[in-house]
């Protein structure tokens, strides 16, 4: 499953990010690496941004940079 697709309020575990092109690092570069844990928090009223939580920071990811973030759901 990918970030894109995973609803709000949801945790979630990162699995793998395709680092195809500088997209893919400048994610990772930001904290975006296997096993880190991080929740979507909401999306911008058309669906693009999304805005995470990962490691008290929030950031912005566009849903096509989400499409390179492969996740497992957290249980709560």
């Amino acid at each position: 499953m990918t970030l894109d697709a995973i609803p709000q309020k949801t945790r979630a575990l990162v699995v793998s990010v395709e680092t195809s092109g500088n997209g893919g690092l400048r994610l990772m570069e930001m904290g975006i690496i296997p096993g880190a844990s991080l929740h979507v928090v909401k999306s911008a009223p058309l669906g693009d941004p999304i805005e995470i939580s990962l490691r008290g920071s929030h950031l912005a990811v566009r849903r096509a940079e989400a499409r390179a973030i492969h996740v497992m759901l957290c249980e709560e």
